[in-house]
């Protein structure tokens, strides 16, 4: 893939961007590793500073960066404010807890007499470089919750972004430029997906994180693990939105369709897979249906948009190919399910697709065991809580859960049995700053955000003092 801005809502091409050869790679690496040298002995306070200063020069530029994003990768303007903001207020909640969140561990005294030692407590230092590869979905946020936690943590960052949103890229090496962050702490690499593998391998990197698809994970983590280094992925999902019978429905539906078609249907955690029980199934099914087919389809600049295009033309042909091959199979079309036939003015020639609602899905199809990257729903009719847990968990991905109900025994057997890194009661999966967020199976292992994610980076140190050596 050529490092361009493609507007996906006209397919016109409108920057390209030559990719960095071996001596700029090596430049900032260099960088990098110098930097960390002297960034890593400043204290919180110091780093906190600078990134409530990146935090306060985002929200000037949202306006212009949220176009950016729009342009480059086709979510709702309105959308691309939010992740901006979201971005911003993510980086104010490390600069005010990483210190608590990596505060000395003192194990009780009690516990580790046997071993000799006066006194011992585990300290969390940096590791060094961490090379993050991102993905287009959320250009900001996917990007921002690696690098506020990996910066307060005293490490420093290399970036090396989706090749179709350069732009973003860019951006971001400027913001942390301009909020003081000494020269090397983050820096954008402009490279496709052939020069990872080099750079993982470089010694000066220490660690890497990862969010994409499950080809591009499996291939990052070999390396690493060749290179014996730690490795963070976050991968696909298709992510179960269970309806039970004392759900109430008309909230859930509503509910649905904005965790469907979120960022037009392009997000690991947006639910894909609708398994509503026999009960409250045609009531769910018909408010559901409805209402995706009411949304708007068009410009993603225009503030009425709903949604957006696909970001690229072979993401829209590989969502065609799954609802094509369901519909082969026996599925049935409740609404949607081709490209839009009234787009004028251009857009006639991005890459939009209907939001989409699929009956009828048997495991056989593709459409049941692949990820649906756009705004198609399957939706499945459930006898009871076991069967519906049954389909839940009848998939290789493990990111996240929605259950919809009032009976507190369903929560805690859903908590136990459904195989995700999260299960949301009552709404839809989101990530915060507070709560971990990652996967099971393969949707990647590790977490990011919370305290677990800025640990994710660190030297867990156990520092053991001898009789007569305590310092105190």
């Amino acid at each position: 893939m050529p490092i361009a801005t493609v507007n996906p809502a006209n397919g016109e091409t409108l920057r390209t961007f030559d990719a960095h050869g071996e001596k700029e790679i090596e430049q900032r690496i260099s960088a990098a590793a110098r930097a960390f040298r002297t960034y890593r002995t400043t204290g919180f306070a110091d780093r906190a500073r600078l990134l409530n200063r990146a935090a306060d020069l985002l929200d000037e530029d949202r306006p212009e960066i949220a176009r950016t994003m729009t342009t480059e990768m086709g979510k709702p303007l309105a959308a691309a404010r939010a992740e901006a903001a979201k971005c911003a207020k993510a980086m104010r909640w490390y600069a005010a807890h990483a210190e608590r969140l990596l505060a000395d561990e003192h194990p009780d005294q009690a516990d580790v007499e046997d071993s000799g030692a006066s006194r011992a407590l585990v300290r969390y230092r940096p590791l060094g470089t961490v090379l993050a590869v991102m993905p287009w979905n959320f250009p900001l946020w996917q990007v921002v919750r690696f690098a506020a936690p990996a910066l307060m943590a005293g490490n420093t960052a290399l970036l090396k972004h989706a090749s179709n949103v350069p732009q973003t890229a860019l951006y971001l090496g400027d913001l942390f430029g301009r909020a003081g962050f000494p020269d090397g702490c983050f820096q954008t690499l402009l490279i496709g997906s052939g020069a990872v593998e080099a750079v993982l391998r470089d010694p000066r990197i220490a660690a890497a994180t990862l969010t994409g698809s499950e080809p591009a994970g499996r291939s990052v983590a070999s390396v690493a693990g060749d290179e014996i280094k730690k490795t963070v992925l976050e991968l696909g999902g298709s992510d179960p939105f269970l309806v039970l019978p004392s759900a109430d429905v008309a909230k859930a539906a509503g509910t649905a369709v904005t965790a469907r078609v979120q960022n037009n249907g392009q997000s690991c955690i947006a639910a894909k897979r609708f398994i509503v029980h026999t009960d409250v199934y045609d009531a769910f099914a018909e408010r559901f249906t409805a209402a995706m087919g009411a949304l708007t389809v068009g410009d993603p600049l225009q503030e009425a948009t709903d949604v957006g295009p696909l970001s690229s033309e072979r993401g829209r042909a590989d969502l065609e190919g799954l609802v094509d091959d369901a519909v082969g199979q026996g599925a049935t079309v409740l609404c949607g399910g081709r490209r839009p036939p009234t787009l004028g003015g251009g857009l006639e020639h991005g890459w939009f697709y209907e939001p989409t609602v699929l009956t009828g899905i048997t495991p056989g199809m593709r459409v049941h065991r692949e990820e649906t990257f756009g705004p198609v729903a399957t939706l499945y009719r459930a006898a009871d809580l076991d069967e519906a847990l049954d389909i839940a968990n009848d998939t290789s991905f493990g990111l996240s859960s929605n259950v919809w109900t009032r009976d507190q025994d369903e929560m805690d057997r859903c908590v136990r049995d459904l195989e995700a890194g999260g299960v949301f009661f009552n709404g839809m999966t989101a990530s915060h700053p507070a709560l971990p967020f990652g996967g099971v199976k393969r949707s990647g292992y590790g977490r990011e955000l919370a305290g677990h994610g800025i640990r994710e980076f660190c030297n867990a140190t156990t520092v053991w003092y001898g009789p007569g050596s305590d310092p105190r």
